[in-house]
């Protein structure tokens, strides 16, 4: 009996495969890659807390988005994680990170440090592009993230909570998770992962087993603040296309079709005739829309956009916005319970006025405005406000009568103390309503009002 017993426990210790086998090796692939994932430390003002409808709380960021409050600002200083994307010091991280600093360090693994200036930012993908003067530097390689599947491994390196270069691993959740932004726009297929993310991990890389990027790690869902194992990241596909038009541009193009949509239940599915749930349902058609010239109406039924089938709702405005403006593209629909083939030349979706003033250099109101100087604020003695250097002629400004040299102190009921705080007033005014304008005129006050087209 004892031997019977010994045999059958000898057997079962060889049939039971180690538990360690088959895992990923990881060290070489950190040792080639490190150089070129950098810390990036901001300072600068504290933004005013949002107004507008705020994200679901479980979606957070791995930093506070910084919005619009009427509480005073105070200097704040934080950090997150970026790599170089090319030798002469390109590098790229996220929107918020950056958003509102006044200075950006970015330091290197050995040591480095470097100034960097901000190229562009998008924050609907919540991607930014910045730049240091660098020659000869370690590079990371994009990968393919539309090949990438649900359980593949991959690895994460960043700075969580200070800790620099640190290196977490997990796997492929899923991908193409929709996840709205605080404007509660939808524009990201994000790649889901158990990868450990926390604060600091911001805009750092995701890496396959190739040591090639498939994401850049943007979110996590969490009730804590800390990882509980559900990260998002931005696909490499869409960095791509947003970091050559920021290059080029300064700012991203998105395409639009002007419809407002939901999602399809089994109870509308039948009553629509679908064989199954799946398409965007149009509830509505903006007039003179991509959408209304292209023949689209309400209850028809997207189910593929531009060769790209449509399962989920969510999977349109990720197709949409990845559009080139002005591209003819074919969308089949069902209408009435018949299939049928629509040719829509998608328009452009308007861009915020901050990213088209950083190009352009005119603001909301079409002015360029500097700080008054010390000089300049005792002679009016007022405690702040912003000096006129520059009028579009063809802007709300100039219809207002303002004039370079006009010394700006107070827009609707905001006293404008500094640029800083011109810049986040005009990013909050209404269209097409009278605003006041209060403003200094070779040491007279006058005030009129502008309307914001």
């Amino acid at each position: 009996m004892i031997r019977k017993i010994l045999l059958i426990s000898t057997l079962l210790l060889i049939s039971v495969p180690s538990v360690g086998a088959g895992l990923p090796d990881f060290t070489d692939l950190v040792a080639e890659v490190s150089p070129a994932v950098v810390k990036i430390n901001t300072s600068g003002e504290a933004p005013k807390q949002s107004m507008g409808q705020p994200i679901p709380d479980i979606f957070r960021d791995l930093f506070e988005r910084r919005g619009r409050s009427q509480a005073p600002r105070q200097p704040v200083r934080s950090s997150g994680s970026g790599f170089v994307i090319s030798e002469d010091g390109y590098i790229l991280t996220n929107h918020h990170v950056v958003d509102g600093a006044d200075t950006i360090e970015v330091l290197f693994a050995d040591r480095s440090e470097f100034r960097a200036e901000v190229i562009g930012t998008d924050r609907r993908s919540d991607l930014a592009l910045l730049k240091i003067e660098a020659k000869g530097l370690k590079s990371l390689q994009f990968a393919d993230s539309d090949k990438l599947k649900a359980g593949e491994w991959v690895l994460a390196i960043g700075s969580p909570f200070g800790l620099d270069y640190s290196v977490t691993a997990g796997i492929v959740s899923a991908i193409g998770r929709s996840i709205p932004n605080d404007q509660r726009e939808n524009y990201v297929p994000f790649i889901q992962t158990d990868v450990a993310i926390n604060p600091g991990n911001s805009g750092g890389p995701l890496f396959n087993l190739d040591g090639k990027v498939v994401g850049i790690n943007s979110q996590i869902y969490s009730r804590s603040g800390g990882s509980i194992g559900l990260s998002f990241s931005v696909p490499s596909s869409v960095a791509q296309k947003v970091v050559a038009q920021l290059k080029s541009d300064g700012l991203v193009q998105r395409g639009w079709l002007g419809v407002a949509i939901q999602d399809i239940n089994r109870a509308l599915a039948e009553s629509l005739q679908l064989d199954k749930p799946r398409g965007a349902l149009i509830n509505a058609v903006e007039p003179d829309s991509p959408a209304y010239r292209g023949g689209l109406q309400p209850g028809d039924v997207i189910v593929s956009f531009d060769g790209q089938s449509i399962v989920h709702a969510d999977d349109l405005p990720h197709l949409v916005g990845m559009v080139a403006p002005g591209t003819e593209v074919r969308a089949e629909i069902v209408r009435e319970g018949k299939s049928k083939m629509l040719d829509i030349k998608v328009g452009a979706l308007e861009n915020d006025p901050a990213e088209i003033a950083a190009v352009s250099g005119y603001d909301r109101l079409g002015l360029m405005t500097e700080d008054l100087t010390t000089e300049q604020l005792s002679a009016l003695r007022v405690r702040g406000g912003v000096l006129v250097t520059d009028i579009n002629a063809d802007s709300a400004a100039a219809e207002a009568g303002l004039r370079v040299e006009d010394m700006i102190v107070q827009l609707g009921y905001s006293v404008i103390d500094n640029q800083k705080e011109y810049t986040q007033v005009i990013g909050d005014l209404p269209e097409n309503t009278p605003i006041l304008i209060r403003f200094y005129r070779q040491g007279w006050a006058v005030s009129r009002t502008i309307i914001i087209d």
